[in-house]
């Protein structure tokens, strides 16, 4: 059983960058590791969950063995987050099909809003620990 929890990103989207950035921030207790959908490490452990990282545009949260996507990966997130942030996770109540049809409007509009990089963001030497190739 896999016990870190992994968030899978987009490697090359501006606001999925700047929330990997937010979610370190705030994760006082060190919980996650991070990996690139572009990366290796999703290419190899993705397919294990019958997801394809080359046509996913979603946050992943790997927990316990289990794959979470798009607002419920996000939620969970929160959840662990120090601060006010895991009280987001009472969002959780409203229907998943409601919280993904939102997730899937900002998901498809982030490249305009926020902008795109040429290649993935590449971290800090102090944090290269907490993330996988």
């Amino acid at each position: 059983m896999i016990r870190q929890r992994v968030i899978f990103f987009d490697g090359v989207c501006n606001l999925c960058n700047s929330s990997v950035q937010f979610v370190i921030e705030h994760d006082q207790k060190d919980q996650f590791k991070f990996t690139a959908l572009q990366g290796a490490y999703a290419k190899e452990m993705l397919p294990k969950f019958n997801a394809d990282p080359e046509k996913l545009n979603t946050i992943l949260l790997l927990e316990d063995d289990r794959l979470y996507t798009k607002s419920s990966a996000a939620l969970r997130v929160a959840r662990k987050l120090n601060g006010l942030i895991p009280l987001l996770y009472a969002f959780i109540i409203i229907p998943k099909f409601m919280r993904d049809w939102v997730y899937d409007g900002i998901a498809k509009k982030r490249y305009k809003w926020w902008g795109k990089q040429e290649s993935c963001w590449v971290p800090k030497p102090e944090l290269k620990s907490k993330f996988y190739p």
